[in-house]
C-alpha cells in the first residue's frame, strides 16, 4: 500500500513521538543516580572505592524491590578529581536530568561543582570530600557529606601527634591543593596552639617524581616527624625517597593517603605510616552480613570510602522512599532526619555537614593492612 509523502511524514513524526514517550515511560521506571568520580587520572582507585559502596547498596535496594517500585539505575560521570573538570561533570549531570549524585570524590572538584548542583536542585552526597570550604558559609541546601571535615580530621591528627607521638620538631607539607593545603594548615595551627615547634610548612608539586629537594630541607630543619596533606602518590614517593636518602622520620597523612596503592609506591618504607581514617564499620559484629555482601562480590568493606558511599546511597534511597522522587523534598528530608546506618548515627546540620564524626588514627603496614595506632 502506497502512503502519500505528507502522511508518511506524519506517521514518522508520530512514531518518533511515540518512541520518545516510551523512552520517557522507561526512564520514569527507574531512579537515576550519578556517581561523580575520578574514572581517569592518578586517583581512580578512590573512584573504585565509591563504586564498590554504591554498587553494594544498589544491589540490596533493587533486590528488595527498589524504591517505591522503581529500580535504581547508576551512571558514572568522570571528573578525574580535577577542579577544572568539576563544573563540566556537573553540567553533564544536569543536562542528563539526573537529580541525585554520590560524589564528587575530591574536595577541589567538589568545591568547583557545588554551586551548579545547588543552583540546579541536584542532591549531592559526597562520601569523601573533606574540605570545610565545600560547605562553610555557602548556604547550600542540596550539598551533604557522609564524612567529617578537615577541621575535625586535622585536630584528631594533631591530638595524636601531641599526646602520643610527642615529636621534638614537626615539618608540615602539603600539595598546594584545596584538600591537602587545608588539612595541613589545620594540623599546623593545632600544633602551634600546643606549643609544638613546626620547623617547616611548605608545599610540594603534586605529580612530581623527585622530592629530593624537600627531603634535604627536612634534614636541615631537624624534623623528627612529618605531616603531609595530600594524596597517596606523593606520600608514597616521600616515604620511599626519605628512606633511600637515610632520613629516618615518622610520617603521617589524612585519609587521602590511605590507599592500598601506596604500598607499591613506597615499598617497605610504608610500614608504620600514620593515617587518620573514618572508623572502620567492617569491624563491628552487627555489620557481619553487610561485610559478607561486600566480600562475596570481591569488594573491600574496610576501605576509606566504601562504607561512606554505601551509607550515602542508602540514606538517599530511604529519603526518596519517604517523600517521593522530588530532589527538593529529599534535601529537606535529609536535613531534618537522623539515619541509623552501619557507619553509625547519620545526621546533618544546616550546612549539610555531619553533626559528629570520628577520625581514629591507624598505623599502616607493608602488607596493606592497618591497625589502630597506639603511639
Amino acid at each position: 500500500m502506497h502512503i502519500p509523502f505528507r502522511l508518511q511524514t506524519l506517521v514518522a513524526t508520530m512514531g518518533l513521538a511515540g518512541a520518545a514517550l516510551l523512552g520517557q515511560a522507561h526512564a520514569a521506571d527507574s531512579i537515576k543516580i550519578a556517581m561523580v568520580i575520578p574514572a581517569t587520572g592518578p586517583l581512580t582507585q578512590y573512584g573504585d572505592m565509591v563504586k564498590e559502596g554504591v554498587a553494594t547498596a544498589v544491589e540490596q535496594i533493587n533486590a528488595a524491590g527498589g524504591i517505591n517500585g522503581k529500580k535504581i539505575e547508576t551512571t558514572v560521570v568522570d571528573d578525574a578529581c580535577e577542579p577544572k573538570q568539576g563544573p563540566v561533570a556537573a553540567n553533564r549531570v544536569v543536562n542528563d536530568k539526573i537529580r541525585y549524585v554520590i560524589g564528587p570524590v575530591c574536595s577541589g572538584a567538589a568545591i568547583a561543582a557545588a554551586p551548579i548542583y545547588n543552583n540546579e536542585g541536584v542532591v549531592v552526597i559526597t562520601p569523601s570530600a573533606t574540605s570545610p570550604a565545600l560547605t562553610e558559609g555557602k548556604n547550600f541546601h542540596f550539598i551533604f557529606r557522609t564524612i567529617g571535615r578537615d577541621d575535625q580530621q586535622g585536630p584528631a591528627a594533631a591530638k595524636f601527634i601531641i599526646n602520643k607521638a610527642k615529636p621534638k620538631k614537626v615539618a608540615v607539607l602539603h600539595d598546594k591543593q584545596s584538600y591537602g593545603q587545608g588539612i595541613a594548615a589545620s594540623v599546623r595551627d593545632e600544633l602551634k596552639k600546643a606549643n609544638v615547634e613546626v620547623a617547616l610548612f611548605e608545599g610540594i608539586n603534586a605529580g612530581d617524581s623527585d622530592y629530593s629537594a624537600v627531603i634535604t630541607k627536612l634534614k636541615s630543619a631537624g624534623a623528627d616527624f612529618v605531616y603531609y596533606g595530600g594524596y597517596h602518590p606523593e606520600m608514597g614517593l616521600l616515604l620511599r625517597q626519605a628512606a633511600e636518602q637515610g632520613l629516618k622520620v615518622r610520617m603521617m597523612g589524612p585519609e587521602g593517603v590511605g590507599n592500598p596503592e601506596i604500598n607499591a609506591i613506597a615499598g617497605n618504607a610504608v610500614e608504620g605510616m600514620l593515617v587518620t581514617l573514618p572508623a572502620d564499620p567492617a569491624s563491628k559484629p552487627e555489620n557481619a552480613a553487610l561485610v559478607k555482601a561486600f566480600k562475596d562480590k570481591g569488594r573491600d568493606p574496610s576501605g576509606a570510602f566504601q562504607m561512606g558511599a554505601y551509607t550515602a546511597t542508602q540514606v538517599l534511597a530511604q529519603s526518596i522512599k519517604a517523600v517521593g522522587d522530588d530532589a527538593e523534598k529529599v534535601a529537606d528530608y535529609l536535613h531534618k532526619t537522623a539515619f541509623n546506618m552501619p557507619t553509625g548515627n547519620v545526621a546533618w546540620d544546616a550546612k549539610g555537614d555531619l553533626k559528629a564524626f570520628d577520625f581514629p588514627v591507624y598505623s599502616w603496614h607493608k602488607d596493606g593492612s592497618k591497625s589502630v595506632a597506639e603511639k
